[in-house]
């Protein structure tokens, strides 16, 4: 048995699969998303139903799925239809409880950029795109995101909007007409944050073992909101760490 101290990547999975406690139904993604999502089903969320972009309603992979395509998703699946009917009839219905995105650059208000870095017309480096996210982050009741903690990615303004969060704050969403709430929580190896306030501001409510208010806000381009009653992450258990280590990410390919 593996009994080394938790990784930078398995803080983030645990606190995603513990944020995932009391949802049904969670919109997945790959690499750590994906981790934590069915290690929720492994462990106090059995009857989560695991949705992947590429159709597939209620999977319950044998294994840690490769990509959205994997075939593990399909067997046993509540349903498998086509990419468009997923989002019509699932997301745009608003049945999707939670999703869980990342993204190259985040602002205050959980605005999410997966596009470019620079200007647009000649950036320094083009990003994959939207995929299905900005649908996501509008449909979606909630939004979780997973991402390291580093002033390259929390910066004060991000380079593109790709993806919308609380766009300029408060009730900026509402008055767009946009169904989802938005996010609600962002993960990181440092720290958690929620938005749990009228601004709808990204505001530190947890620390991660060994990192202190100064060490976080080094590495967030904006001056940081500290929730009053800042607390400290619980540390991860060996059950947790031994399904990641042994069932799902036996080979650390995302550790």
């Amino acid at each position: 048995m593996d009994v080394s101290p938790p990784s930078a990547s398995e803080l983030m999975i645990i606190a995603a699969s513990r944020a995932l406690r009391g949802n049904r139904t969670v919109f997945v993604g790959v690499g750590l998303p994906n981790i934590a999502c069915n290690l929720a089903r492994r462990s106090h969320s059995p009857e989560m139903d695991l949705v992947y972009e590429s159709g597939v309603f209620g999977a319950q992979p044998a294994r840690l799925p490769l990509s959205i395509g994997d075939p593990t998703l399909v067997s046993g699946a509540t349903s498998v239809v086509s990419m468009a009917d997923l989002f019509m009839l699932y997301l745009q219905r608003g049945l999707i409880d939670v999703a869980l995105l990342g993204g190259a650059q985040i602002d205050r208000f959980g605005n999410l950029n997966t596009t470019v870095i620079g200007d647009y017309a000649a950036p320094k480096t083009r990003l994959p795109g939207s995929g299905g996210a900005c649908e996501i982050a509008i449909n979606a009741r909630r939004i979780f995101m997973i991402m390291r903690l580093s002033k390259r990615a929390f910066v004060n303004k991000i380079d593109f909007q790709t993806s919308p969060g609380h766009l300029d704050g408060g009730d900026a969403r509402q008055r767009l007409g946009m169904p989802g709430y938005g996010p609600d929580q962002v993960i990181t190896d440092k720290a958690l944050f929620t938005f749990d306030n009228p601004e709808r501001e990204m505001m530190l409510v947890e620390l991660a073992p060994g990192q202190t208010v100064e060490s976080v806000q080094a590495a967030v381009g904006w001056p940081l909101r500290v929730a009053d009653n800042l607390r400290q992450m619980t540390p991860p258990t060996a059950e947790e760490l031994t399904i990641v280590r042994e069932q799902l990410d036996p080979q650390a390919l995302y550790r």
